[in-house]
């Protein structure tokens, strides 16, 4: 037997209109006061859809549209209130669809015939026999019954919501959002990391509390270990560790004196270098004590002396494994080069410190203190500023190497006042009444010192080289003037009464001082190369020099 044609109903078929009293009647009353949800929305939010009991509605078909989405549901429900029963549709309003007899034989559940078919929002299972409505333009359609087709998903979050829809695993999103879920593998990382960083932190704090305090609460203070090994050869501490065997302290007692001065170990016989006025106070029998760095004190007598270079040689006996002090070059010294200076300034033994050199051939005179001008010491001396103060006369003056280019033997302090331009000779006394360094000292080159000592060691006395002439200390213009010339090596070089000399060896010359000071910087037989004043003329004469034995 062959399928029944579907029969149509009326009250469900497009384009037929029934009598008000054959219409459906509405779900529920018609509200006269417009409340939400099934009259107007209300101003604080916007309506929410009708839900729909039954399964999930197909979406409508229109003509011309894209296929609706599945998971959207239209509301079955248009807003505002329901129309009273025989009134007819708006204008643009589609028909509700017919309802075919295949899809009501498949429900179980039976519809008693007094109450009206639901309206419905499912596509017909079998074709309309009858045309298709022509869709509704987008400006008429009910923006909840009949949306227009949009590419673009509503941003309502409602509009997407089904209470009857299938659970999902995800949380509800706002439409439109496309951030991805944070991996629970970096959380994971980031809180390891910063577990780390605390743990280190605590850590450090424990075992810096634990070290400062000890585990018992006893303050431990921190402290570097031993460092084994020396110091740098050329440096100040390396120099000094070298040179301090061969420096020692002496101390000069006489009659109505005492002194304190430095001397340096010149050879393994026992001869000591050292200033002629630091042995001074003993005179001829006065009682010298010589002291070793390492602490070993024994006697020492005078060998020999010199007032004019103020240099000085003492030797002692019975003591072995002396250190002779290694001799520089005076010659090689210059302005700038870095020296280190050793004594016993105020008694204090082996005291080093440190300077350069500030000037070369700087002449000074010190002494003096005889009636007639003698014990006057002429020095062509190197000036440093290293620290030099009373006690320290007789001491090395060092360069980077270690090598001896000075002796010690002058400062000038704040409070002379003679206006020679020399220096004070340091009288080797204890320091009291006396003025300490200001950064001016003064040392006879070696190279003077080496001659002197020889001559000191082997004869006693010393040579003087000498012009031969005697000068006016009156005469207070620029250079040195001639009172007469006698009959020396100046006589022979033809110099005259009233001859003013103003160089030596092309050196400026500005007094009789400074004349006697160039000169003994020149070993005697050594010429020199005179330029003078005679008569508003200038002249250059050659004088080899005589020798004259010292004080």
């Amino acid at each position: 037997m062959g399928a029944e044609p579907p029969v149509s109903d009326p009250a469900t078929t497009p384009g037929v209109s029934l009598p008000p009293a054959e219409r459906p009647k509405p779900l529920h009353d018609p509200d006269p006061y417009s409340t939400p949800p099934y009259g107007a929305p209300g101003p604080w939010a916007p309506a929410p859809p009708v839900q729909h009991p039954g399964g999930v509605p197909a979406p409508r078909a229109v003509s011309g549209a894209p296929a609706a989405d599945p998971d959207a549901h239209v509301p079955l429900v248009p807003d505002g209130p329901p129309a009273p029963a025989g009134t007819p549709a708006p204008a643009g309003t589609p028909a509700p669809a017919p309802v075919s007899p295949t899809d009501a034989s498949a429900s179980d559940t039976s519809v008693p015939e007094d109450v009206p078919a639901p309206l419905t929002d499912s596509a017909p299972a079998t074709p309309n026999p009858d045309p298709a409505p022509t869709p509704t333009p987008a400006s008429d359609a009910h923006p909840d019954l009949d949306p227009a087709p949009s590419a673009t998903p509503p941003l309502n979050p409602w509009h997407r919501y089904d209470p009857w829809a299938p659970k999902t695993p995800f949380p509800l999103q706002q439409a439109g959002s496309s951030r991805p879920a944070r991996p629970r593998r970096r959380t994971l990382l980031t809180s390891a990391l910063v577990l780390a960083l605390v743990a280190g932190g605590v850590g450090g704090v424990v075992g810096a509390s634990i070290e400062r305090g000890g585990l018992g609460g006893d303050i431990v203070l921190s402290q570097a270990g031993e460092e084994g090994g020396g110091r740098a050869a050329d440096s100040v501490a390396g120099i000094a560790a070298r040179a301090l065997p061969s420096v020692v302290t002496l101390r000069v007692t006489g009659d109505d004196a005492t002194g304190t001065g430095t001397g340096i170990v010149l050879d393994g016989r026992g001869d000591i270098l050292t200033n002629n006025h630091v042995v001074r106070p003993g005179g001829g029998g006065g009682a010298i004590s010589v002291r070793f760095s390492g602490g070993q004190t024994v006697k020492g007598e005078v060998v020999g002396r010199d007032v004019g270079y103020d240099l000085a040689v003492v030797r002692v006996r019975g003591v072995r494994g002396l250190r002779a002090m290694p001799l520089g070059n005076s010659d090689n010294v210059r302005v700038g080069d870095p020296v280190v200076a050793i004594g016993a300034p105020f008694g204090l033994d082996n005291t080093v410190t440190a300077g350069i050199v500030s000037a070369r051939e700087r002449p000074i005179t010190t002494g003096g203190d005889g009636s007639d001008g003698s014990g006057v010491s002429y020095v062509d001396a190197l000036q440093t500023d290293a620290s030099i103060n009373p006690g320290n006369s007789g001491g090395p003056l060092l360069d980077a190497r270690g090598l001896l280019v000075g002796v010690n033997s002058a400062i000038r302090s704040a409070d002379d006042l003679d206006g020679d331009g020399g220096g004070d000779g340091d009288d080797g006394g204890d320091g009291a009444g006396q003025s300490g360094s200001i950064g001016l000292g003064f040392a006879i080159p070696v190279n003077q010192a080496k001659r002197v000592a020889e001559e000191l060691i082997n004869k006693g006395k010393a040579t003087h080289p000498v012009i031969g002439v005697t000068l006016d200390l009156d005469y207070a213009g620029d250079g040195a003037r001639v009172a007469t010339p006698g009959t020396g090596p100046g006589a022979k070089a033809g110099l005259r009464a009233g001859d003013v000399i103003t160089q030596v060896d092309g050196e400026p010359v500005h007094t009789g001082d400074e004349l006697v000071v160039r000169t003994r910087a020149h070993r005697p037989g050594d010429r020199l190369r005179l330029t003078l004043r005679r008569g508003g003329e200038e002249l250059t004469v050659s004088v080899v020099l005589g020798s004259a034995t010292g004080d």
